[in-house]
């Protein structure tokens, strides 16, 4: 196992069933236990760091469409007396078909009992994309990266950015919040924040709350999200017909069981596996044919 870190926390968004809930606070801390923040200037400048990450972030979204993982996604309204009222589970396994093409399939998902809050498509996409946030430099040209600082997270030391927007486009999503970024790795370990903007037109207000998803180093070189918690209250406003209310929700994503998918082909000769060889075989024809086998795809645990 590779570095990784203690605590691990996060937060999905939710459309509330008309005349129900808005997010009002988060009831996590994610910043509670970190050592202080040291605001003086990094001897790299801030700029000169974002670039560097930015390009290692790639490299992650780039190795990331290379692994197989489960997706286990649970949410849950919480009632007045700290008791659960309803519940949305799915269980899914990202895998690759037969062409190397990635593909999902849902293992598990028991009858949904959530009845103050329902899913929306924008959840379901900020569950796929938004939650796991990766900041590439393909990407970061959205977004205003200001500089707070440097902290340890446990035992990580980390240089630490408040993310916005520039712009924000029509029917896009967009994060805004706080990310910290090891600063030996120069990849993200933690982000802190919202999924923007919310839908707030009576009736039919599509509201995402505050999150913070942790990230585990699992392959030696990249950190991966594991870990997706929240904690909050959102607050619907009312209308004809309808009083506001609050709902408290409670979600978590757990992301596991991370694999290397490697396709190969094997060259076989007279039985035997000379792909790696890097001469012909002593016995080899002079024409120097071989047997291509394909072999089966397979998914090797990473080490």
């Amino acid at each position: 196992m590779g570095r990784g870190l203690a605590k691990l926390l996060i937060l999905l968004a939710l459309v509330p069933i008309p005349g129900l809930p808005l997010l009002a606070q988060s009831k996590d801390q994610p910043d509670q236990g970190f050592g202080p923040i040291d605001t003086s200037a990094p001897v790299i400048p801030p700029d000169k760091i974002v670039q560097q990450f930015a390009a290692k972030e790639s490299e992650f979204r780039h190795a990331l469409d290379n692994y197989t993982y489960q997706r286990d996604v649970r949410i849950q309204t919480i009632n007045d007396d700290n008791r659960v009222d309803g519940e949305y589970r799915q269980v899914v396994q990202i895998t690759f078909d037969s062409n190397g093409r990635k593909s999902e399939h849902v293992t598990f998902a028991p009858a949904n009992t959530l009845e103050r809050i329902q899913m929306s498509p924008a959840d379901v996409s900020d569950i796929e994309q938004r939650l796991p946030f990766v900041l590439t430099t393909e990407d970061v040209g959205q977004y205003n990266l200001t500089y707070v600082g440097r902290q340890k997270v446990d035992e990580v030391d980390c240089y630490v950015f408040d993310v916005a927007p520039k712009v924000m486009e029509k029917g896009k999503r967009y994060l805004k919040g706080r990310i910290w970024v090891d600063q030996k790795d120069l990849q993200i370990v933690i982000t802190s924040a919202k999924n923007v903007p919310d839908d707030m037109r009576k009736g039919h207000e599509d509201l995402s709350p505050p999150f913070t998803t942790y990230r585990e180093q699992v392959d030696g070189k990249y950190w991966f999200p594991v870990y997706t918690k929240a904690d909050a209250e959102l607050h619907f406003s009312g209308g004809s017909g309808y009083m506001s209310q609050d709902v408290h929700i409670r979600q978590i994503v757990r992301y596991t069981d991370y694999k290397q998918f490697r396709s190969t082909v094997k060259l076989i000769f007279e039985g035997q596996d000379v792909t790696n060889n890097t001469g012909q075989p002593n016995n080899a024809p002079a024409n120097g044919q071989q047997q291509p086998q394909q072999s089966t795809p397979a998914a090797s645990a990473p080490h």
